[in-house]
């Protein structure tokens, strides 16, 4: 199977309002999005502004597949105090919320917060404990309102950024369900990419797709970077993956160029897909 649906996350325009993107999303042939949770694009908070968007999405003929988790200096589900736990959790908690009025398919969360320290091993244990606590509540919530809930692995130079510590997690909840989704570039500038896609095996859902040179994360559309697509695709074929492609790009300074690298990274997908498919019928 290699015809996967691609979409495109509105993260692109992160520092727009969402409801100013979507006809130019929609225009572009793109019909399926994932909506980022950034303050100045949507704020989730407010039902009413969820609402409109789930509305105009509707008119538009588009789906919201899946719905990034906020994620700051300040949402830290790792942390020791209890108090800043619960206020990350209620953060999260608006968002799935806000995800569930959207109707998506999937909550995709960074399992730990977006900080480069690293603790010494005991006190990393014991953070990545309290991810896990978190999580399992974060995945029960998705569960009663008919979400799936999928882990995202990180930049390798944050806390619980390495291939084993988003298996570990995964594996310690307890009793929910819980995918994952595979960031490429993430992935890639780990140097563990078709490693960490195997052992997710089964559990993916969903793929993150972007590209880099293999120095900094800059979400280039796949084909305009360093990583090895017909590779990677051909080992999705391989563990039967059935989910979404969802291109996660840097927005360029116009709308329009913007666009055209998206439509851009799809054609060079679909076109590698094609090619599997024909050696692989």
């Amino acid at each position: 199977m290699t015809n996967w649906p691609i979409g495109l996350s509105t993260g692109c325009f992160y520092q727009n309002p969402i409801l100013d993107c979507l006809e130019l999303i929609r225009a572009s042939g793109f019909s399926m999005i994932e909506v980022c949770s950034a303050p100045a694009h949507l704020d989730f908070h407010d039902t009413q502004a969820v609402n409109a968007v789930a509305e105009r999405i509707s008119q538009l003929g588009m789906e919201a597949y899946s719905f990034h988790a906020p994620f700051a200096g300040w949402i830290d589900i790792s942390a020791h105090e209890p108090d800043r736990r619960e206020l990350a959790l209620q953060e999260i908690f608006r968002a799935v919320e806000a995800a569930a009025a959207l109707e998506v398919h999937y909550f995709v969360i960074h399992p730990g917060p977006e900080h480069s320290h690293i603790p010494p091993q005991e006190e990393r244990l014991r953070r990545m404990e309290n991810t896990v606590a978190v999580l399992n509540r974060v995945a029960r919530r998705c569960s009663e309102l008919g979400i799936g809930c999928v882990l995202e692995n990180k930049l390798p130079h944050l806390l619980f950024g390495n291939t084993s510590d988003i298996l570990w997690i995964l594996d310690a909840l307890d009793g929910v369900e819980a995918g994952a989704c595979l960031d490429t570039g993430h992935a890639f500038l780990s140097g563990d990419l078709p490693n960490l896609l195997r052992k997710l095996g089964s559990r993916l859902r969903m793929i993150h797709a972007h590209d880099n040179r293999g120095g900094f994360d800059d979400h280039l559309p796949p084909g305009d970077g360093s990583i090895n697509w017909p590779s990677l695709l051909g080992e999705l074929v391989g563990i039967h993956f059935h989910g979404a492609i969802v291109l996660e790009m840097a927005g360029a300074l116009e709308p329009l160029a913007t666009m055209a690298n998206a439509r851009r990274g799809r054609s060079y997908l679909r076109k590698m897909a094609r090619s599997l498919a024909l050696k692989h019928p």
